[in-house]
């Protein structure tokens, strides 16, 4: 049996720095994963730069010699997805952030700007001699913009980025409004303090403890509480591959599993139900099987590949704080999470929000929660609207200790 992975990715990057595009830089990559499959072993040979699938999988049969086990059956299938809405030259890209800087340094002189503006866009492809073929196209442009007030002794203020697969200057507008156009006023913590933020950084820790294989070596935080409410009651976790959900993140794993409408629920209620597997952990610990294989594209799937997203509340971010203010960071450095779920960040600068518009800076401080914490008694809600960031974003409570 034979199998095939390609990725292929074109990725174009202007360059910004005080206020003046200084470079570009274009990115071409291809690469393709070879397997062969015989008699419960597997041949691999990965490969950067074309080339053709004769040579590609006698090079991996030959390295069935390796003796790497992989006894587990391919997939079928048949599925193409592309959800580019957009396509744009190298041209259009240069042309949209010249117009853009230009606008944003003409009305903002005060700040000094750097980053970028990137054009990605990716093929992810999978095909086997049982007939599987799936591949995923997207592509998007994303712009990232580091800020610094003319009367600031610090190297950075401030940071604020967007992602759009149809390109538009009004969205990149407001948000550089919000973020340069109250800066300059001062604002005080309010009483109870609430974070509105993306979260990518919370639910990436909480997915690693949901890790079956960890739940089974009992070294996960949530070893031992499966099936028991240990988060809020308005907190779901889902696994989510769905077109409505779906960043640059393809619908199958790596062994080429797709699950039942894309979705897996994997805490209820805030109740943990069962941790994600590939095959070989599901077949080692006895546990389910959920599809979560990463592609390796120089050795055998391993486990962890997921795209975890919370639940959204039927109310807004604004509904959701219900006349309480936020707060939004954007510059912090260092911190994150310990062994124990404690959290840790030291916050440079953020702003004191209404859910939707800035209100004036706050002073420096640093952060602290917990795991079960935020996603428990602290966990307020995800909106169903997309202000500030214009992506999905979290509300909870947090500690913090303004810096002396």
């Amino acid at each position: 049996m034979k199998e095939k992975y390609t990725y292929t990715e074109c990725c174009s990057t202007v360059y910004f720095e005080e206020n003046k595009i200084v470079s570009f830089q274009k990115n071409d990559v291809a690469e393709y994963s070879f397997r062969v499959l015989k008699d419960g072993k597997i041949g691999i040979h990965f490969q950067v730069g074309e080339m053709d699938d004769t040579t590609g999988y006698a090079l991996a049969e030959e390295n069935l010699v390796r003796n790497r086990p992989y006894p587990y059956d391919l997939e079928t299938g048949c599925r193409k997805r592309d959800k580019t809405e957009r396509t744009y030259s190298d041209k259009e890209l240069f042309s949209i952030a010249d117009k853009a800087l230009a606008h944003i340094t003409e009305k903002y002189p005060q700040f000094t700007l750097n980053g970028s503006f990137s054009l990605q866009t990716e093929y992810v492809g999978q095909t086997n001699s049982k007939g599987l073929d799936y591949e995923n196209k997207d592509s998007h442009i994303q712009v990232s913009v580091n800020y610094k007030h003319r009367d600031s002794k610090d190297l950075q203020n401030g940071f604020f980025t967007i992602g759009q697969r149809d390109f538009s200057f009004e969205k990149l507008y407001e948000m550089a409004d919000n973020y340069l156009g109250n800066f300059e006023k001062q604002a005080e913590f309010p009483e109870e303090v609430i974070l509105q933020s993306q979260y990518y950084n919370f639910v990436g820790n909480l997915t690693g403890q949901l890790d079956a294989e960890r739940l089974a070596l009992g070294a996960s935080l949530l070893s031992g509480k499966l099936g028991e409410k240990v988060f809020s009651e308005n907190f779901t976790l889902i696994d989510d591959d769905s077109d409505e959900t779906c960043w640059h993140a393809p619908f199958w794993d790596g062994e080429g599993c797709v699950k039942e409408n894309d979705k897996r629920v994997f805490v209820e209620n805030g109740v943990p139900l069962f941790g994600y597997s590939d095959k070989r952990v599901a077949e080692k610990y006895n546990v389910p099987h959920t599809g979560n294989a990463f592609r390796n594209y120089e050795d055998i799937p391993g486990n962890g590949r997921t795209n975890m997203i919370i639940k959204r509340s039927d109310k807004t971010v604004k509904e959701l704080l219900a006349g309480k203010h936020s707060i939004v960071i954007d510059h912090f450095g260092g911190g994150g999470f310990n062994e124990a779920g404690d959290y840790v960040l030291p916050v440079f600068h953020a702003f004191l929000c209404d859910g939707e518009k800035f209100l004036g800076s706050l002073p420096p401080f640093t952060l602290t929660s917990n795991l079960f914490d935020m996603f428990g008694k602290d966990f307020i809600g995800v909106g169903s609207d997309q202000p500030v960031f214009n992506d999905k974003q979290i509300l909870l409570k947090v500690n913090i200790t303004p810096n002396a």
